[in-house]
């Protein structure tokens, strides 16, 4: 009997468990890109901005899955996978997004979050978002605090904040009234009214030392009723009335303002006013200052994404226009798909062999795997992409916040239809402090660009 050798045992052993071994699992092959997209969907704010915002999304998904975005967003879904919304009711306040947003990654299984109009909302949501790992795209939400006071991996902002609205407010107010003297405001008594009326009063007050800050009304949000600040903007006798007020707090105000002839001879700047143009006719006075969060809307100038997004949107609401909240979804998906397949092309390239089809658009819809989040974080960082407003800059909050320039018209009452005039535009970098620097220590240091 022949001897048996230790190799020849320990070649035996190896071929046995290599059979016994179960076979490594085989990655499980991802067939859509689900999206959970939270809005207003019922509440005062759902009109103006919630539903504009879900409708857009709707017309943008079914767009891109269909393969019909326009350049440079050709590629279906998101890097070849179709897109799917799990859509969420944002009424209810942070407590209940909170759980909405735990409920959307550990039951829904999203692989993305989009959304979030309330500045509230985007502040509770943010460090939830960091926790759990899961990369979110906040749509809206003024507040500059949410980058300013905290550092996220996981979270974008592929908006500008609101810092931009009061400066280049002011700037447009005094090229067009410089001889104003009395300043007065009411804004929500939350993040976004109380960051909106201090940047304003410190811009006036760094440009305009002279002028006099004379009151400042702050109804708690979703107020309804504002009797008592009327009468109070009445009895001061402003030049100048500065507002942020959105969502059904605006048409309140408005409705319940206009007869008691509260702008017959003040000044009215509605910072956040342009959902408003078709929704209000009549109600807002003639040469009322109006805002649209950016040169969105009727601000933007044309361009084939501006027009895609205009036909979608025209189609799923009955031939509106789209307003700035359509135009900040299209800035989150766009950004995301960028994000995702900025990424997934480096993965393809890598693998793609030498002599292999060089098409990455067809390469992405060979069913390569996708990027995964880690890497579309890297991605998105510092990314510059096209909207349908212009080139969005992710260029504050360690990359992910995003600048843009903004515009401000003044309205007039034609034909039954609230038209703007007088637009002027202006800049990211005029209107928007540096990286590093928060909002309120810039303005008061002269807008000065450096640390």
């Amino acid at each position: 009997m022949s001897r048996i050798t230790h190799a020849a045992v320990a070649a035996l052993a190896t071929v046995v468990v290599s059979v016994l071994a179960p076979a490594p699992a085989q990655a499980v092959q991802k067939t859509t890109f689900r999206i959970g997209f939270v809005t207003f969907l019922s509440g005062p704010a759902a009109g103006p901005f919630g539903v504009p915002a879900k409708l857009a999304a709707e017309a943008i998904v079914e767009s891109l899955n269909a393969g019909k975005g326009p350049a440079p967003y050709q590629v279906k879904g998101i890097g070849s996978l179709p897109i799917e919304l799990v859509v969420v009711d944002e009424a209810g306040g942070g407590t209940k997004q909170v759980s909405e947003f735990r409920s959307l990654v550990e039951r829904q299984n999203v692989d993305a979050v989009i959304g979030y109009i309330g500045s509230g909302d985007c502040l509770a949501i943010a460090p939830v978002a960091e926790e759990l790992k899961m990369l979110t795209v906040l749509v809206d939400c003024g507040t500059p605090r949410v980058f300013e006071e905290a550092s996220y991996k996981y979270v974008f902002r592929t908006r500008a904040h609101a810092t931009m609205d009061a400066v280049a407010a002011t700037l447009y107010l005094l090229d067009n009234r410089p001889a104003v003297k009395r300043i007065t405001g009411i804004n929500q008594n939350y993040a976004y009214g109380q960051d909106s009326w201090n940047d304003f009063e410190a811009t006036i007050k760094t440009i305009r030392p002279d002028a006099e800050i004379i009151s400042s009304q702050m109804p708690k949000f979703g107020a309804g009723q504002y009797g008592a600040e009327i009468s109070a903007l009445l009895s001061a006798n402003p030049d100048v009335i500065h507002s942020s007020l959105w969502g059904g707090d605006l048409e309140a105000f408005m409705l319940q303002a206009q007869p008691r002839d509260l702008f017959k001879r003040a000044q009215l700047i509605l910072v956040a006013g342009e959902p408003y143009l078709h929704r209000l006719p009549g109600k807002i006075p003639d040469g009322t200052i109006i805002g649209a969060r950016g040169a969105n809307g009727a601000f933007a100038p044309d361009s084939p994404i501006k027009r895609w997004l205009t036909e979608l949107y025209k189609g799923k609401s009955g031939g509106l226009d789209p307003n700035y909240p359509a135009y900040s979804v299209a800035n989150a998906f766009l950004g995301l798909k960028t994000a995702f397949e900025k990424a997934q092309r480096t993965k393809i390239g890598s693998a793609i062999p030498m002599g292999a089809a060089k098409n990455v658009k067809e390469e992405m819809e060979k069913a390569y795997a996708p990027a995964n989040t880690e890497e579309a974080i890297a991605s998105f960082e510092n990314l510059v992409f096209d909207g349908p407003a212009g080139k969005v800059r992710m260029a504050l909050g360690k990359g992910h916040q995003a600048v843009q320039g903004t515009a401000y018209g003044t309205t007039r009452l034609e034909n039954g239809v609230i038209k703007l005039g007088n637009i002027k535009y202006y800049d990211a970098d005029r209107v928007t402090p540096p990286e590093g620097v928060s909002s309120l220590d810039w303005i008061k240091s002269g807008f000065r660009k450096t640390k």
